[in-house]
């Protein structure tokens, strides 16, 4: 049964729309817009976005995952529904975490192909949720096809056209445990990444011959979403992995989420009705402030755990991706619930009520 989304909550979409989704195309269009024309970013300057991430929207956007489970039910917190969300965590990051000890290359491999589902996941639910009318009636190929290729766009473009940088990435986190990345070497080739780039180009063409074919009447639906790819596609061709990878993540993948929770949430959804986004917003922050901390102090004890990071920018930001990718895990399980719950994988006809919450 479709969970419930907040009395008027269709109402907040344009005070979150304005607030979340025009702001990070523009920051994203002047981005890759700058590089085009020749930009160049100082190497330590690229690792800024991650920083940021530690307290804006990155880190803090699964941080009330806890209260997801009620709120999706229309009622307040219990003992019961936080217990589930904390043995789930506590299960899913220690399995990750082991295996970051036990086989890194494999963790990296890993914490990769989820980040591309869990980020696909996301934009699909932003296109249906924030995005133009007419996409509802998109059947689950169409779908399946769309989080393939928003998921794969940040995993796979990166890796097609900065392999080094990619490599450079995986073999600091490996490093941290005494490993390198020379087992992923053939995924850094020129015939892999000609081989990604044929791959996304195939899911591109697959997902528009399909949503196409399912549209019908609404294919003009179909031209924001195709922009908004090219955006993307640039965007990923021309700006280095740190510094794309993070501005996406704090500006991008976490600030949607953020609003699917606010909306979630009756008090966050009537501010933003009444035209209140900073109160919303600092709901938001209110509620997801004490395990921000906790992840803080967690990444803090991590530093000291883990056997080989040092104080260089590169290892730090590897020691933060694993403590991200222990987090990622449980935290698109539970995305993956809301799903379910939310009807993400549902059409419906043309004109229907869009996707909720």
């Amino acid at each position: 049964m479709r969970a419930k989304a907040p009395d008027g909550g269709a109402d907040a979409l344009p005070a979150a729309r304005n607030a979340v989704v025009w702001p990070s195309r523009a920051v994203l269009l002047l981005v890759a817009a700058a590089f085009a024309a020749g930009l160049r970013v100082p190497g330590w300057a690229q690792y800024l976005p991650f920083a940021a991430s530690l307290v804006l929207f990155g880190l803090p956007h699964g941080a009330v995952d806890h209260l997801v489970p009620s709120r999706l039910a229309g009622r307040d917190a219990d003992v019961r529904s936080v217990l589930a969300v904390v043995v789930l965590y506590l299960a899913l990051s220690s399995l990750c975490l082991a295996l970051w000890f036990a086989a890194p290359p494999a963790a990296f491999v890993l914490f990769v192909l989820i980040t591309a589902l869990h980020w696909g996941t996301g934009d699909l639910h932003a296109l249906l949720f924030f995005g133009p009318d007419g996409l509802d009636g998109m059947g689950r190929a169409s779908r399946a096809l769309l989080v393939f290729l928003r998921g794969g766009l940040p995993m796979l473009l990166p890796l097609v056209f900065f392999p080094e940088a990619y490599r450079g990435v995986a073999d600091a986190a490996a490093g941290l445990f005494g490993a390198n990345a020379t087992s992923l070497s053939g995924a850094f080739s020129p015939a892999f990444r000609l081989a990604a780039a044929a791959a996304l180009a195939a899911v591109a063409w697959l997902f528009l011959s399909c949503a196409v074919a399912d549209l019908a009447g609404e294919r003009r639906a179909l031209i924001p979403v195709t922009i908004e790819s090219l955006l993307l596609f640039a965007f990923f061709a021309l700006v280095p992995p740190v510094l794309s990878i993070g501005l996406y993540f704090t500006l991008w993948h976490a600030p949607r989420h953020v609003a699917r929770l606010v909306i979630l949430d009756p008090a966050g959804s009537r501010y933003l009705r009444a035209g209140h986004p900073a109160r919303a917003l600092a709901r938001f922050a209110r509620d997801a402030a004490p395990l921000t901390g906790l992840a803080l102090a967690l990444l803090c004890a991590f530093l000291l755990a883990v056997p080989r990071a040092t104080g260089e920018a590169a290892s730090l930001l590897a020691v933060y991706l694993v403590l991200i990718s222990a987090l990622t895990l449980p935290h698109a399980a539970l995305v993956a619930y809301m799903d379910a719950r939310q009807g993400l994988w549902e059409a419906r006809p043309a004109g229907g009520p869009r996707l909720r919450g």
